[in-house]
């Protein structure tokens, strides 16, 4: 009796092992900043793809700044997908052969499920009064923004202040006038999104900061609500969140068709309106008119302005470049 207990409940456990290691468990390798955003994407598509299919699966979330995450990846962590804040890190890993080369093609919008832009975020009550572009060279105002050559953050947002003149019909040498008056306003470049946020608030350095409007939640988040107002500038830059199929590790694990699942939730009502939530300007334009704080901005692309990151990289940020001849540390 005993014997034929053991063997049952060994065969159990035999079974439950089975089952366990039949389970499917993707990774998504993604950018520091949105850990929140897929920490409730990913039970939604747990449900959702068992509810489809009738099939378990556990997502696993690995994240830290965008660069450094495709870095990881081309170097071997076996991300099932990447989901990034710049164009460039997956550009970078379709040069490596890690994801398609034709990624764009993937999915829909150039396999940007969502989008962002830079806004303003003041002290409550906006005591400096900033409306727009032209407020933050004025006299009276300083900045605080991420460094552009360690922080996409920092791009973007120099990006934004360059590509926002030429938006009104200025010249590029207009552009570069007004840049260069704006970095004079700000004290201290901050390292990263958060460390400027750590300027901001708790050293309680400068007027306003750059960054990006997904941002706003984190901030309240963070350090509570009311500490802070957003502003949305007349004209800023729309930032792509690009997504691949890593092809190296769903080739070997076999898992194409879940990784190429839990993108596409990601473009699903569902997955848009989770994204609206976290302050994540969704592509599905019901759902986006649907949040009353995602204001209607006049928005223009890195390559309306600059022809592509990459060229905006080689013109504006590498060493020698635009950015390093106007700007002035402040003594």
């Amino acid at each position: 009796m005993k014997t034929t207990l053991k063997l049952t409940l060994g065969a159990v456990a035999l079974a439950a092992a089975s089952l366990a290691s039949a389970q499917t468990t993707l990774l998504n390798v993604s950018y520091d900043v949105a850990r929140e955003f897929y920490k409730d994407i990913n039970p939604a598509f747990i449900a959702s793809y068992k509810k489809a299919t009738g099939k378990d699966i556990k997502v696993d979330q690995s994240h830290a700044g965008s660069s450094a995450q495709a870095r990881a990846v081309a170097d071997g962590l076996d991300a099932d997908v990447v989901t990034m804040n710049t164009t460039t890190d997956i550009d970078f890993l379709a040069d490596k052969g890690v994801v398609a080369k034709d990624w764009r093609n993937k999915f829909p919008n150039h396999a940007a499920p969502t989008t962002s832009t830079m806004l303003f975020l003041v002290r409550n009550g906006n005591p400096k009064n900033i409306k727009d572009w032209d407020d933050l060279i004025r006299p009276d105002v300083k900045v605080v923004v991420v460094n552009p050559k360690t922080g996409g953050n920092g791009r973007m947002a120099y990006l934004a202040a360059w590509g926002q003149v030429r938006a009104k019909g200025g010249t590029d040498a207009q552009a570069l006038d007004y840049v260069t008056k704006l970095y004079k306003n700000v004290p201290v470049l901050a390292r990263g999104g958060r460390d400027a946020t750590g300027v901001f608030l708790q050293r309680g350095i400068g007027d306003v900061l750059i960054t990006f409007e997904s941002e706003v939640v984190s901030v309240d988040n963070e350090f509570g609500k009311g500490k802070v107002d957003a502003i949305h500038p007349s004209a800023s830059l729309i930032t792509e969140n690009p997504v691949a199929v890593v092809e190296r590790t769903v080739a070997k694990k076999g898992t194409a068709e879940q990784a190429k699942a839990y993108l596409d939730f990601l473009y699903s009502p569902e997955g848009q309106e989770i994204a609206a939530k976290h302050n994540i300007r969704p592509s599905n334009e019901a759902i986006l008119k649907k949040y009353p704080q995602f204001k209607p901005i006049k928005l223009f692309s890195v390559n309306q302005y600059f022809g592509s990151l990459a060229e905006a990289q080689k013109v504006h940020f590498n060493d020698g470049g635009q950015f390093d001849k106007l700007y002035q540390p402040a003594k």
